[in-house]
């Protein structure tokens, strides 16, 4: 009887909690904590039916299933189900009452303790949830149950109920609690995988939902079987109407042949199969690329492919635009594609023809390889600069081919920007002018210069006679303009013809061009009339008069010299008129009319002849020109003779003398130099002037070599400005020293700072090689110049010679005391003799003199004298030195 109570009691609980476990799955999911009240309750409930099943071994005493129940709550629900539930039981015992009311509340909370050690033990790993272990679990909380009746009742209760149900209960409610776990522990794992595919399913749609693609299920007959698409645009129709439709719904016939064709060969195959489209859409016609694979699909139903399309509208009109770009960048301009540093990564087929670099040789390299050097830093400056700002530049530059050739192009430059908006890449074009330019030139040159002889014409001269003189006005430099007829000229066409004389004409513009600088300019008016522009010429009206004289002649000496052509020696002088400007604000049309003047004036005074148009400016000309011819003429007479000034040492006296030239003029009477070196240097004279003073010198050093109270003397002679630099001049000198006899060692030359400046190397080389034969070098005027430091170290120099100018300024100047006294310690320094010019009373000597200056010349010492008296003066000195001594 308590047997099948049991058993009964089992079963009911059994199916109640089996029921529980099903009905609550998606409930419990949705509301967990509340779920585990409702199956704390539900257990509960369990165990109250279960007690309230007869099971009585006698009255008050009470066997069921609750502890099976219980145990599997705290198992499988854990402390919150199994508290509840326990409450529950618990509670119901205590209303029932009776003997077993303590051990019945005893087996309350002992399944609920077993089963949430088992549910630790479980968790930790200890034990599985298997039938066996159930099983093993389900007869110690049995055998727990009877141990409890056993120890909680008097023995005359407890043994004789323990002994009525104790096989009936081992052997009905072990394997109940077995079987309720395993049921359990199904029905929770069946739970967890449906749970984790509904995941699975709602992942995977969230993906196909956030994908930007169309993903479509279409089966073999060509019937849309699910639609999954985010953008609206990209379908024929809403997705909702499309279902079940086919494809010849929304395609024409052979468009869907070819759909079926591509579905039925992705069928056959088991990898991807891609297919590009065109259709119409909601958004407009786009064009898409499919990829299909086959869809297992249940053997009842259709085969499918699941096909996943991209619209690639963009990337083929991407595409399109690049093939189209391409066939533009195959142009006739020659085009070229760098990166953000200029370094070529593309050229085209034009680029190689105008340029000469093949694309393997540009690749790589910056634009800097078609630099032509023509262009300087503020022209790529400015160009960058419009870039930057504009984002292009289009312009006229020269660049170089790869044979060096230099020809002119107009180039565009743009620059691209990425998305972030920095310059990714720049594009340049450029189209080769060269024949433009060639063009352009030839009618530049038809426009302003003369087709015969390619001279500038009259418009062109008049142009720059203007900017002529407005840089004359400017910088304070006059110009001349001369008008050049040649003479007779007419009789060469009348004898000779016209072709002639135009080869006449030729021959006499290229004389013109070759005897003046290239900053002149040289134009032909017509007929036999040309102009002669020149600039710069000087700041002083005389000297640039002079200067324009000088040239004058030059060219008449040019244009008289016979012209041969085949066999003829034709002959025809010039006429030439000369006028300054920048003196004055005339026009550039009165100018030409005073120099047309000025050239018929020479006409009439006989032809071949210079004339000025200023009667005043003519008159300083002659005068130059009578002087130049009266210094050949003196230098023939040997009229120009030497004068000596003293040069004394504080402790020895009389050391030696400055050889000074002299002009003893025949009418005008003795001379000093600057009343003719400066017409000497401007006639070439100057350098047979120099070789004159030199022979004199070494003369007289050979003629007091031969007395002994001047044996000792030296003799200083200035060097002119560029005597050093000629070819001979070395040997000239050395010549003049052996012929007459004078010793080396008693020469000392005098050069300027400026001098040395010019060539230095040349200077250093020339001046050793004097040195090795004894003579000595001073440098004159010292402080006047540069007075480079470095020079002073390199010159083989014996000498410092401190200019009067600043010895005039002692002894109250402070900065001519100054540069004395610096002069002074540079010369101690590096070991020179240093000597002072210009001394003209004893306050200066006694400064120079404690300033470290122990060499003395000027008027307190004696003035430039003839020889015959510088040989007194000197006998004189020498005799007071010898008896003061």
């Amino acid at each position: 009887m308590i047997t099948n109570t049991l058993v009964e009691n089992t079963i009911v609980l059994f199916a109640l909690c089996w029921l529980l476990a099903f009905s609550s799955r998606d409930w419990t999911r949705r509301h967990a904590l509340s779920a585990q009240y409702l199956a704390g309750v539900w257990f509960g409930a369990a165990c109250i039916v279960g007690m309230m099943i007869p099971s009585a071994a006698q009255d008050g005493l009470v066997f069921d299933a609750r502890t099976v129940v219980l145990s599997m709550a705290g198992l499988f629900g854990g402390p919150l189900v199994a508290g509840i539930a326990g409450l529950l039981a618990g509670g119901f015992r205590i209303w029932i009452g009776g003997v077993g009311v303590l051990p019945g509340l005893a087996n309350v909370v002992m399944p609920i303790v077993l089963g949430l050690a088992y549910r630790s033990a479980y968790r930790r790993g200890m034990l599985d949830i298997g039938p066996w272990q159930l099983l093993g679990f389900g007869i110690v909380l049995h055998l727990c149950t009877l141990a409890l009746v056993l120890l909680l009742l008097p023995s005359s209760i407890g043994l004789p109920a323990v002994h009525n149900v104790a096989w009936s209960m081992m052997l009905a409610l072990p394997p109940a609690t077995a079987a309720l776990g395993l049921l359990i522990k199904d029905l929770i794992k069946r739970n967890e995988t449906e749970q984790a595919l509904k995941f699975s399913e709602a992942r995977m749609r969230a993906i196909a939902d956030a994908l930007p693609d169309l993903l479509l299920v279409i089966d073999e007959d060509g019937r849309y079987l699910d639609i999954i698409c985010s953008e609206r645009s990209l379908l024929y129709d809403d997705a909702a109407r499309l279902m079940g439709r086919r494809l010849h719904d929304v395609m024409s016939p052979a468009e869907e042949q070819r759909f079926l064709e591509f579905i039925h060969q992705t069928l056959q195959s088991s990898s991807p199969q891609l297919i590009e489209y065109s259709m119409a859409t909601l958004g407009g016609q786009k064009v898409f690329e499919g990829r299909a694979l086959p869809l297992d699909m249940p053997d009842t139903e259709k085969r499918a492919v699941v096909w996943l399309s991209r619209d690639v509208t963009d990337r083929v009109n991407a595409e399109l635009e690049q093939r189209i770009a391409a066939i533009a960048f195959e142009s006739q301009q020659g085009m070229l594609i760098t990166d953000a540093d200029n370094r070529i990564i593309r050229v085209n087929k034009a680029f190689t023809e105008i340029s000469g670099y093949s694309a393997e040789e540009a690749v790589g390299q910056t634009t800097s390889l078609l630099t032509s050097g023509k262009h300087g830093p503020d022209f790529y400056r400015a160009m960058w600069a419009s870039i930057a700002a504009t984002g292009t530049w289009s312009g006229e530059i020269w660049n170089r081919r790869k044979s060096g050739e230099v020809f002119p192009e107009w180039l565009t430059i743009s620059s691209v920007r990425n998305a972030k908006g920095t310059i990714s890449h720049y594009v340049a074009a450029f189209t080769d002018i060269t024949d433009r330019k060639v063009a352009e030139e030839r009618i530049h040159h038809l426009a302003f210069y003369d087709p015969l002889t390619s001279l500038p014409n009259r418009r062109l001269l008049l142009d720059r006679l203007r900017q002529a003189m407005a840089s004359s006005t400017r910088s304070g430099q006059l110009g001349a303009l001369m008008f050049i007829d040649l003479d007779n000229f007419k009789n060469i066409n009348d004898l000779h013809g016209h072709q002639t004389g135009d080869e006449v004409l030729q021959l006499a513009a290229a004389r013109l061009t070759a005897e003046v600088r290239a900053s002149d300019t040289v134009a032909r008016l017509g007929g036999d009339e040309f102009v002669v522009m020149l600039e710069s010429l000087a700041s002083d009206p005389e000297q640039a008069a002079t200067l324009a004289e000088h040239i004058g002649m030059k060219l008449l000496i040019s244009l008289d010299q016979p012209y041969r052509i085949d066999d003829l020696s034709l002959h025809s002088s010039a006429s030439i008129g000369v006028v300054l400007f920048g003196e004055d604000d005339s026009s550039s049309e009165e100018l030409m009319k005073r120099a047309d003047m000025s050239m018929y004036e020479a006409k009439m005074s006989g032809k071949n002849a210079l004339r000025f148009f200023d009667p005043h400016m003519q008159q300083a000309v002659q005068d130059r020109l009578r002087l130049e011819e009266e210094i050949r003429q003196g230098l023939t007479a040997s009229e120009f003779v030497l004068h000596f000034q003293p040069q004394l040492e504080q402790r020895r006296g009389l050391i030696g003398a400055e050889a000074l030239v002299r002009w003893r003029h025949p009418q005008r009477g003795l001379l000093s130099p600057g009343a003719f070196i400066g017409q000497a240097e401007h006639a070439g004279l100057i350098h047979e002037l120099d070789i004159v003073v030199l022979k004199q010198a070494c003369d007289q050093l050979a003629a007091w070599a031969g007395h002994p109270h001047f044996a000792e003397l030296t003799l200083a002679v200035n060097l002119s400005a560029h005597l050093l630099y000629q070819d001979n001049f070395i040997t000239r000198l050395l010549d003049l020293l052996q012929r007459s006899g004078a010793n080396p060692q008693r020469l000392k030359l005098e050069l300027t700072e400026t001098l040395l400046l010019d060539n230095m190397p040349e200077a250093i080389a020339r001046m050793n090689q004097l040195k090795a034969h004894g003579i000595r070098f001073s440098i004159d005027d010292f402080g006047t110049g540069y007075s480079s430091m470095s020079y002073l170290q390199q010159l083989p120099l014996d000498q410092l010679k401190i200019d009067q100018a600043f010895v005039h300024g002692l002894p109250g100047d402070a900065a001519s005391l100054t540069i004395v006294r610096a002069t002074c310690a540079l010369a101690a320094g590096l070991g020179l003799e240093v000597i002072a010019e210009g001394v003209e009373n004893e306050q200066q000597r006694a400064l120079l003199l404690a300033n470290g200056c122990h060499r003395f010349q000027g008027y307190l010492f004696g003035k430039p004298m003839p020889i015959a008296e510088f040989e007194r003066v000197a006998h004189d000195l020498m005799t007071s030195e010898a008896v003061d001594s």
